[in-house]
């Protein structure tokens, strides 16, 4: 009877010290560099491990929040005038109430670089360079690329994207991928990973489509596409975000032409938004 309580004990330690074996081998072994931590705190957040093939909506909004968290906190700056960033907030908000995933909460900031650009990280953060809010004529161009950020989060591509790197990387475990990790790559993801062409086919459809249940002119997509493809140097948009004469052609081809007009197209007043920059 105590041998068998004894086998029975054994087992339930060896248990867990086999989990934990394997998620400090994780966080050890990773490649990329992470901040030096204490021995107490890598037991507490080894088993901090992100499931990527099974991550709900609440632990992707988490470890969004920390890879924006890392993103602000010295990798961008962001623009604190709260007008601009409530304009630009009221715009993205009207659009993701027409999305795919409108129960996600939506962060919308916008980052002061003279660089044409515009990016998304999981869990619902988006970002606005104002280099591109400048060169946009009117509102309807701007919320074409907010919309187009949003479609990657509808669509998890950066949960994907995310799969694919950390497999690539050899850091991806039986158990899934360590937090510190996952924010790493997340990180670079945000800022220098192009996305696929399929990916951005399928952004840009979903990104015309909210366009059009928003009621903003759809036709705008195309147009500031096309303005983004005439500019002398490439912008930093297109560097990540493959835009090529047949992206045009499909956004035109989306555009309901019951759609093709809306809102959004007044220059004037658009500008009056932006004297802050």
């Amino acid at each position: 009877m105590f041998n068998c309580f004894s086998r029975r004990a054994s087992r339930r330690w060896l248990y867990p010290l086999i989990s934990l074996s394997v998620v400090l081998g994780l966080c050890l072994g990773q490649p990329i560099a992470a901040k030096a931590i204490s021995w107490g705190d890598l037991i507490l957040r080894g088993i901090q491990v992100v499931q990527l093939s099974s991550m709900s909506d609440q632990q992707e909004l988490e470890l969004g929040r920390q890879i924006n968290a890392e993103l602000t906190g010295g990798q961008v700056r962001l623009n604190r005038d709260p007008e601009l960033n409530n304009y630009v907030n009221q715009i993205g908000q009207r659009l993701a109430a027409q999305g795919p995933r409108p129960k996600i909460p939506y962060t919308f900031q916008v980052v002061q670089d003279n660089s044409v650009n515009a990016f998304a990280t999981m869990g619902g953060f988006v970002y606005v360079n104002t280099g591109l809010l400048k060169l946009a004529d009117n509102e309807a161009q701007l919320a074409s690329v907010i919309g187009h950020e949003i479609g990657h989060i509808a669509a998890r591509h950066a949960v994907k994207q995310m799969k694919e790197t950390a497999i690539a990387q050899g850091v991806l475990g039986a158990t899934g991928l360590s937090r510190s990790t996952a924010v790493n790559i997340g990180v670079e993801l945000a800022l220098l990973r192009p996305n696929s062409r399929n990916d951005e086919f399928q952004s840009d459809q979903l990104g015309v489509q909210m366009m059009g249940r928003a009621g903003y002119a759809q036709a705008a997509a195309a147009d500031f596409m096309t303005k983004l493809l005439r500019q002398r140097s490439t912008p930093t948009f297109l560097s990540r975000h493959p835009a090529t004469s047949d992206r045009v052609a499909r956004l035109r081809q989306q555009v309901n032409p019951a759609q093709a007009s809306g809102s959004g197209l007044d220059n004037t007043a658009y500008r009056s938004r932006l004297r802050s920059i």
